[in-house]
C-alpha cells in the first residue's frame, strides 16, 4: 500500500507546475497515454520498476517510450523523476490523484447517474445542468444503467449519494409497514 503522503507530494508538485505553465489538461492527456501503454504492456512498468534492471537501461527504455509517444517536457520530466526516485511503480495511483487535483482546482465534479433504462442525450444534458446549478460547479456526468433500481435515479457525486430510486422507496415503505 502506497503511503498517502507520497501520492499527495508527487501529485501536488506536478499539479503546481502544470497549472503554473497552464498545461494541466495536456499533462493529464500525456500521462493518460502512458497509463494506456503501461496497462497494455505491463512488462514495461515492471521493467522500469525492477531492481534487477540497471538504471541506465531503464532510462534508455523511458527515452525510447517518450520518443515513440511524444509528450510535453513537463510530463516527460515527471516520468523521469518517478523513475529516479523509485516511485514509477506508483504511477497509476499518482496519476489518479493528480487527475482528481486538476478537477478540484478547476471546479469540476464527476457524477455517476444510475437509471433503470439508458438515458438519452437530452436527459443527460438536463441532469448535468441541474447538478451544476445545485453544486455551483461544472459536472461531468457518467450515465449507467441498473435494472435493479426499478425506476428513478441514483446520483453519486464524490462520497455523496442521492437515491431517488423506486427500489429504495419500496424498501423504506416496507420498513415503515413492518414497524406498524
Amino acid at each position: 500500500m502506497i503511503p498517502a503522503a507520497i501520492l499527495g507530494r508527487y501529485s501536488r508538485s506536478l499539479a503546481d507546475i502544470a497549472f503554473e505553465k497552464n498545461i494541466e489538461d495536456k499533462v493529464v492527456e500525456d500521462l493518460g497515454v502512458f497509463s494506456d501503454v503501461f496497462s497494455s504492456v505491463p512488462d514495461v512498468l515492471g521493467t522500469l520498476d525492477s531492481p534487477a534492471v540497471p538504471r541506465t537501461s531503464k532510462e534508455q527504455l523511458l527515452d525510447k517510450l517518450t520518443a515513440q509517444y511524444p509528450i510535453d517536457p513537463v510530463s516527460a520530466n515527471f516520468l523521469r523523476v518517478l523513475l529516479e526516485h523509485n516511485r514509477i511503480r506508483y504511477f497509476n495511483e499518482i496519476l489518479e490523484k493528480f487527475t482528481q487535483m486538476v478537477k478540484a482546482r478547476k471546479g469540476v465534479l464527476d457524477a455517476g447517474v444510475i437509471t433503470a433504462e439508458p438515458l438519452g442525450q437530452e436527459d443527460v444534458t438536463r441532469i448535468k445542468k441541474r447538478l451544476e446549478k445545485m453544486t455551483g460547479k461544472r459536472v461531468n456526468v457518467t450515465p449507467q444503467t441498473d435494472a435493479d433500481i426499478i425506476g428513478g435515479t441514483v446520483v453519486r457525486i464524490g462520497s455523496k449519494i442521492y437515491d431517488g430510486s423506486i427500489r429504495t422507496r419500496l424498501a423504506e415503505m416496507k420498513r415503515r409497514l413492518a414497524e406498524v
